[in-house]
């Protein structure tokens, strides 16, 4: 409840005054999670460049600010970052040393910078229907407050529903209390909540039957892939830096799967 309490006034300032508001938030996270993901890969034996690493995550998502047509800067963005930190790693003395530098530079900056798509989401999003409950966030803000709705909504539900009836659980080698009921119980909620979203956008509450699980489903990919991480690196959390719950990696997982997930639906079903 505390890293509730710290979160949720910054993103609900953010939305309500959009624009650079929001995409400062962004960053911000985004250089926070890069950080934080470079220490548990030093934890898990992983060397890197985590000072490129985070420029290059940050790079990345002011490139999705700046650029809102979804275009062929990112991708020339990740050859120069994937150049840098080859040549980062050249200056290690070991190239059995340098070569896991290297990967591990690259692929910190690309599991961060996923947040980049929160930004994406909002430049692609569809009209608002005029006179909607949501329509005076527009289709940029409105859209990002529905994948937040979903996967805080996903995350409750699974955790009380897990709570109350969990038995069997799955992928226990990762994270030992995911159970199925949870996995169930989240994806209804989340279901549901968009499915209010959609209405209150003006959209058709029908694409919740498709857009619930699909979003369910990537938000506890993104959990399981940062306990992943955090497994290999011996570490309980991802950081210290939020009271109560760890590091701002440990509240931001889902969204770094869940934002691309969201993105491909609107693509897919608005053009």
């Amino acid at each position: 409840m505390t890293s509730a309490a710290v979160l949720i006034p910054p993103l609900v300032v953010a939305l309500l005054l959009g624009g650079p508001w929001v995409v400062g938030v962004v960053v911000l996270v985004t250089a926070l999670a890069a950080r934080e993901t470079f220490q548990l890969l030093t934890g898990a034996g992983y060397p890197s460049l985590a000072w490129l690493g985070v420029a290059f995550a940050v790079a990345l998502v002011l490139d999705a600010a700046v650029v809102p047509a979804i275009e062929s800067s990112g991708i020339l963005l990740v050859a120069i970052g994937a150049i840098l930190a080859a040549v980062g790693a050249f200056t290690r003395p070991d190239p059995r040393e340098g070569l896991p530098t290297w990967f591990a530079t690259v692929f910190g900056a690309l599991y961060a910078s996923l947040l980049a798509f929160v930004l994406r989401l909002g430049h692609a999003a569809p009209p608002v229907a005029a006179g909607a409950p949501l329509a005076a966030l527009g289709a940029d803000r409105g859209w990002i407050v529905l994948l937040v709705v979903a996967v805080w909504s996903y995350d409750t539900g699974a955790y009380f529903v897990g709570k109350r009836f969990g038995r069997r659980t799955f992928l226990s080698h990762i994270s030992p209390s995911k159970t199925y009921a949870g996995l169930i119980g989240g994806t209804v909620a989340a279901t549901i909540a968009i499915a209010a979203v959609l209405a209150a956008l003006g959209q058709s509450w029908l694409g919740a039957i498709l857009l619930g699980p699909l979003l369910a489903l990537a938000a506890q990919a993104g959990d399981l892939a940062e306990s992943m991480l955090k497994r290999a690196a011996g570490a309980k959390d991802s950081g210290t830096l939020i009271p109560g719950h760890g590091g701002i990696l440990d509240r931001v997982d889902s969204f770094l799967f869940a934002a691309p997930v969201a993105l491909l639906y609107v693509l897919a079903a608005y053009r």
